[in-house]
């Protein structure tokens, strides 16, 4: 269960990333702690919860696990982490509405808080709980994803040439 009395202050001396989903934003903390970058972002539809197979956004501290995509295309798509090969457009989009479209890049999350959302019916990483790219037709700045946590492509890529593996990451409500 969510615990508000855990330390939710992004660590000393070390970048990190912080998720709002009241505010539905993003944010890089260097390691003196001042935003060096900021972006909207669109979290779970269903709201915030840990569960799998809620559909939810999951709380707490998490890193970042894997960086996949590096090579792939502005609106690539990927399935199950792959390339399909495929670019996506508004025809495609259009043709497959509803396709819950991955583009671009993924940055995989795991979970660093076991009973939040490490280990067992918990765990973020199982989830497959990613930052990804979404399609630029898509609204940031409200709840609309399965549980991840979209970006537009450009804004994603910027981001993902910042980070680097084990960076942590908070998802608070607040």
């Amino acid at each position: 269960m969510w615990d508000s009395s855990v330390n939710r202050h992004p660590p000393q001396g070390r970048t990190s990333l912080r998720v709002s989903l009241a505010q539905q934003r993003l944010w890089m903390f260097d390691a003196e702690q001042q935003v060096c970058f900021e972006a909207p972002v669109s979290t779970a539809v269903a709201g915030a919860g840990e569960l799998q197979d809620s559909g939810q956004t999951p709380r707490g501290w998490h890193q970042i696990r894997a960086l996949i995509g590096s090579h792939v295309p502005v609106n690539g798509v990927l399935v199950g982490r792959r390339f399909t090969g495929e670019i996506y457009t508004d025809e495609l989009g259009r043709q497959q509405p509803q396709r819950d479209w991955i583009l671009t890049r993924i940055l995989w999350l795991s979970g660093l808080e076991p009973g939040l959302n490490r280990l067992g019916d918990r765990d973020t990483m199982r989830r497959y709980i990613y930052i990804h790219g979404t399609p630029q037709s898509e609204p940031l700045g409200v709840p609309r994803s399965h549980g991840c946590i979209r970006m537009h492509n450009q804004e994603l890529i910027a981001l993902f040439e910042r980070v680097t593996p084990y960076m942590p990451l908070l998802v608070s409500e607040e």
